[in-house]
């Protein structure tokens, strides 16, 4: 059951259920998205495990299912019954039941306006947009309780979405000068936009070595500071022993980091679910960030 909300989620035991699940299926994915369903149903029905969703009255509303090799799929909702949370609870009992058998990978096709859906979860964009059965997709990968490598910009800008979408309230972000072609890519400053507005008590902490550079050169991240006081705070490292720190880091209060050993580059590691390095990172980040001045000079840019 999920919590507040009246709808229940389990997994799928029995040929009825799995008969349920399929026609939730039917609905949404070749009645309304005019999928085939030739495409729809496939080999891999029979090897999965599935999940139904169902209303109060017990009709079927939600369904979905997990692959023996992790991949998850078959998402769907009845159209009265999205942005309820549906979605949100049949994922988290599918990674439940990923982690009772060991599965510590898991992924998936994500349809373009599910993304946010999955990145909240934990679940990473890799690759680029393609087309399945017409529709606009791209790969996701959830790592639990393990690191991934960060090789290039575009890993970075997709760890960074998911990292900020996956937060709880606090996410604590330390960096020379925001990083141009990171923390002002349109996808992170939408995933920051989102979480402030939409997360109540959201606090974002961003430490700078260099926040003449920030103010020299603008960032929309400014702008969004100056509109959001409450959720965006700005400081600059003073103390010398600190400012001999060349590395950066982002990290959340829901074990989700991205560390790069010189700040000047991209690459690095980065996890959605490592609790205890997030707790690690986020203790080596209080301290500094409280013996750091504020950036009121940024309150005065009249942006």
């Amino acid at each position: 059951m999920s919590a507040g909300a009246p709808f229940v989620v389990r997994m799928v035991v029995d040929g009825a259920a799995r008969d349920a699940a399929h026609a939730v299926r039917t609905a949404v994915f070749v009645d309304e998205q005019g999928v085939s369903p030739d495409i729809e149903r496939d080999a891999l029905d029979v090897l999965s495990r599935h999940v139904l969703a169902t209303g109060p009255d017990g009709t079927p509303i939600g369904a979905g299912r997990i692959a023996p090799d992790g991949r998850i799929g078959r998402m769907a909702v009845l159209a009265d019954w999205r942005g309820r949370g549906v979605g949100e609870a049949m994922l988290q009992t599918l990674l439940d039941d990923a982690r009772e058998r060991g599965l510590r990978s898991t992924w998936l096709h994500a349809q373009l306006p599910a993304m946010g859906l999955y990145a909240r979860a934990g679940f990473v964009a890799e690759g680029p947009q393609f087309d399945e059965a017409g529709i606009a997709h791209r790969t996701m990968r959830r790592h639990a309780g393990a690191a991934f490598a960060v090789e290039d910009a575009d890993t970075a800008v997709d760890a960074t979405v998911t990292i900020i979408a996956s937060a709880r309230r606090t996410i604590a972000l330390r960096s020379r000068d925001l990083d141009p072609g990171l923390y002002d890519h349109p996808d992170v400053l939408a995933a920051l936009r989102r979480f402030v507005t939409g997360t109540r008590g959201a606090s974002v902490q961003m430490l700078l070595h260099d926040p003449a550079t920030v103010q020299r050169r603008g960032s929309p991240l400014l702008a969004l500071a100056q509109r959001l006081p409450s959720a965006l705070a700005f400081r600059a490292v003073e103390d010398p022993v600190d400012r001999e720190f060349a590395g950066a880091f982002l990290v959340n209060d829901a074990g989700g980091f991205h560390v790069r050993t010189l700040g000047t580059r991209m690459d690095g590691d980065a996890a959605t679910d490592l609790p205890g390095r997030a707790r690690q990172l986020q203790q080596q980040f209080a301290p500094v960030w409280e013996r750091s001045r504020v950036c009121s000079e940024f309150r005065a840019l009249g942006i």
